[in-house]
């Protein structure tokens, strides 16, 4: 086969030169490719800018849209932060209105309670100075008193120091007398010195009191005088059941003065005497009985033996005894008054704090009441708080994703949309 040549002239410099077909093949080849490239490279150059813009559009769409969905959503933040910012408040506003209402009223029943508190300690601390007066007052009367019964004591005792010196020069005369008296005599003459001796006293120291003869027979036996005196209301000041001996009496001369004892307490107890007195001679040289008055009671109740001239003395003392014990008993019946009103004093005070003490219970108990009740509320309000506290957290996770929303994280698992960003960027 022929290899035909062929002519080629140079566009640029003009020279011609020879091609066979086959070189000139490959040169027409070789420039159908780089047109038909440039063809495809231009293409391909349109598509990708019209690619480019369709991303870019794309990219300006998906932008928009987030954006308005950001936008929508932020709006519905803000929306649902502001109704909630209103409900919190309009609900702590009504709980500070309730807590300004409990705390007034606690504040009342307090001022309420300090009053009553106060009113009754005023009270009682009056009753209590009028009781601390009143006892005062008592002490007083207790020292006074005490202090009169030892100026009395010391006059007695003054005057018994001179009444025993009398009954010694007594006793003295006595003992002479005695000597120059017959018996008989001597036993006629004790009764007769009783009485005389009590006669004399009579108009001026008993003008409420007899001594007489007992001549009333009681259980075939009787007594020789009987001494009693009454105060001006008729009541019994004292009385004595005397008995007299001397060496005289049956004939007998050694009779013992406890020989008569049995009897005369008998006698004593059966004419209802409260005290019973032996005015003796026998057993002259004893001397325990010339002392003068001998108290006996040891062996029978308020028993005395004395000697003739003790007789006026004897009755003085238990006289003076008795009215003092008249005077001892009214105090103590005064005082005994006096204590009586000091425990209705003290009943009626206990009753009294008792009473107040129910009605400081009673206010106690509604106090207690009221500080549950605003436990209770302080309780709701901590619940309310805690829903609060748990919406704003919750608002407070939604708008921290919704600040975190981006390209990235929305292209996550989605590679085509990736992709297009990627490329758009």
């Amino acid at each position: 086969m022929e290899n035909k040549r062929r002519e080629i002239q140079c566009p640029n410099c003009q020279k011609k030169f020879e091609l066979d077909e086959k070189s000139f093949a490959d040169i027409i080849k070789q420039v159908r490719d780089k047109k038909f490239e440039e063809e495809i490279n231009s293409k391909i150059q349109l598509l990708e800018k019209e690619k480019n813009m369709s991303i870019e559009l794309e990219k300006s769409n998906l932008r928009n849209l987030l954006q308005n969905q950001l936008a929508k959503k932020d709006e519905e933040i803000n929306h649902i932060k502001s109704k909630i910012n209103q409900d919190i408040t309009n609900t702590i506003n009504e709980k500070d209105k309730e807590i300004s209402e409990i705390k007034y009223k606690l504040n009342q029943a307090e001022i309420e309670k300090k009053l009553a508190i106060s009113e009754a300690t005023k009270k009682i601390e009056k009753e209590n100075h009028k009781l601390s007066h009143q006892i005062q007052n008592k002490d007083k009367e207790k020292v006074i008193m005490q202090q009169s019964l030892i100026n009395e004591h010391l006059t007695e005792i003054k005057n018994r120091d001179g009444m025993i010196a009398h009954l010694k020069e007594e006793i003295i005369n006595i003992k002479e007398m005695r000597q120059k008296l017959s018996t008989k005599m001597l036993g006629e003459s004790l009764e007769q010195h009783c009485e005389v001796e009590f006669n004399k006293l009579r108009p001026t120291a008993f003008q409420n009191a007899i001594f007489e003869k007992d001549n009333k027979t009681s259980d075939r036996t009787k007594g020789d005088y009987i001494y009693r005196e009454v105060d001006e209301n008729g009541n019994e000041i004292i009385s004595i059941m005397f008995e007299m001996k001397n060496e005289s009496d049956n004939g007998i001369n050694k009779k013992k003065n406890s020989d008569f004892f049995e009897k005369l307490d008998k006698d004593r107890e059966k004419k209802s005497c409260e005290y019973a007195i032996l005015v003796s001679v026998l057993e002259s040289n004893s001397e325990l009985y010339n002392q003068g008055i001998v108290d006996v009671s040891y062996k029978y109740k308020k028993m005395y033996v004395i000697r003739p001239q003790f007789f006026i003395p004897i009755i003085t003392i238990l006289r003076n005894a008795a009215m003092k014990s008249l005077k001892e008993k009214a105090e103590l019946a005064r005082i005994k008054n006096q204590n009586i009103d000091i425990t209705n004093f003290e009943s009626k005070l206990i009753k009294f704090k008792e009473g107040f003490s129910k009605n400081y219970l009673s206010a106690s108990n509604n106090f207690q009441k009221a500080i549950e009740e605003i436990d209770k509320s302080i309780a709701r309000m901590e619940a309310v708080k805690k829903a609060l506290k748990t919406s704003e957290n919750q608002l407070r996770l939604a708008n921290s994703k919704a600040d975190e929303i981006s390209i990235k994280k929305l292209t996550h698992n989605n590679p085509t949309m990736k992709r297009k960003f990627e490329e758009g960027a």
